[in-house]
């Protein structure tokens, strides 16, 4: 399924956290409060039916990201917005977006049940209306992950990684959701189950027109799921584009760096320039653009001035000074 209406769409979203000492250490050491901005100006939207992934290193804010589009964060500004749900749906549907966490085994109770554990959505907003229904329900969303209907009466306990996180999708997918977050939901996996997870989440797409809000730092497994990619450093969107486009034609240094730490089976001895230095600490950063300490074509207006988003050569947006003039 593949559409040019926008599924979900976040427009200059921020996020900041107070994490100020308590009040009567501040008193009594002098200092003010402090404030991380973990999310700033973050724009984009998706189609219905594609998956746009979010990639960056590790506190860059992407996750925050996710949860923000989730309801389990409230934005400081900015707005995110849902298409209208299809037509047919019952009044009161459940949230637009569900979420995939990244582990399996703590995002599961242990002391339920895998059947309670898929019915709770189910039971919450009253998508069945009596107890047999709502057990079958169950057993069709075990089966449609690849699991037994049997499954149900055991403990998450039971299960490997791989069959936890199919039954983390089955409980997503219980509430009926067009839009799925799903935040690295294989990083927890061996490598030899990862594919099975991700072929499986490539299949619901297709078969079930969900739309994917894709988390991940493997570059990797972005280009296996995405068709679009935003490349986020220190909580800013620094390139966004089509993901053979940005794969083949990376325009920002930053984006060039994710690109060269993918391994080349073909090429495993490649040359590759190194980039040094620390993601800078996202509550003291650096004044104009963030990446330009570690930036090797950074001239002086990087420094002064934060580079805003503008037209990317080739399509998508880019936040450059040095980036090519489309």
């Amino acid at each position: 399924m593949r559409s040019s209406e926008n599924a979900l769409e976040v427009d200059q979203l921020t996020r900041v956290f107070d994490v100020s000492s308590p009040w009567l250490n501040r008193m009594i050491e002098r200092k003010p409060k402090r404030y991380l901005r973990a999310v700033q100006d973050v724009t984009f939207t998706v189609q219905k039916g594609r998956c746009l992934a979010l990639v960056g290193e590790s506190g860059c804010g992407k996750s925050t990201v996710a949860r923000l589009v989730t309801g389990l964060y409230d934005p400081t500004e900015g707005a995110i917005v849902f298409a209208p749900a299809r037509k047919g749906l019952r009044i009161g549907r459940p949230m637009e977006a569900q979420m995939i966490f990244q582990d399996p085994h703590a995002s599961l109770n242990p002391r339920w049940r895998v059947g309670d554990i898929v019915a709770e959505p189910i039971r919450e907003f009253g998508l069945r209306d009596t107890a047999e229904e709502v057990d079958v329900r169950v057993a069709d969303l075990l089966k449609i992950v690849g699991l037994s209907p049997d499954d149900s009466r055991r403990y998450p306990h039971e299960f490997s990684g791989g069959q936890r996180q199919r039954i983390s999708i089955a409980r997503a997918l219980a509430s009926e959701p067009e839009f799925l977050v799903c935040d690295e939901p294989t990083s927890a996996l061996d490598v030899s189950v990862q594919a099975q997870i991700l072929n499986l989440m490539r299949s619901l797409q297709d078969e079930l027109g969900l739309t994917y809000l894709f988390i991940s730092h493997n570059l990797a497994v972005v280009r296996h799921m995405a068709d679009r990619i935003a490349v986020m450093y220190l909580g800013r969107i620094v390139e966004e584009a089509d993901t053979e486009a940005l794969f083949g034609d990376p325009q920002h240094p930053y984006t060039q760096l994710l690109l060269q730490t993918i391994p080349d089976v073909a090429a495993p001895n490649r040359d590759r320039e190194l980039m040094g230095g620390e993601p800078p600490s996202p509550l003291d950063p650096p004044k104009g653009c963030a990446f330009h300490p570690r930036c090797p074509l950074a001239a002086d207006i990087c420094s002064r001035e934060a580079p805003p988003s503008r037209d990317r050569h080739g399509g998508g947006v880019v936040a450059c000074h040095m980036a090519p003039s489309t």
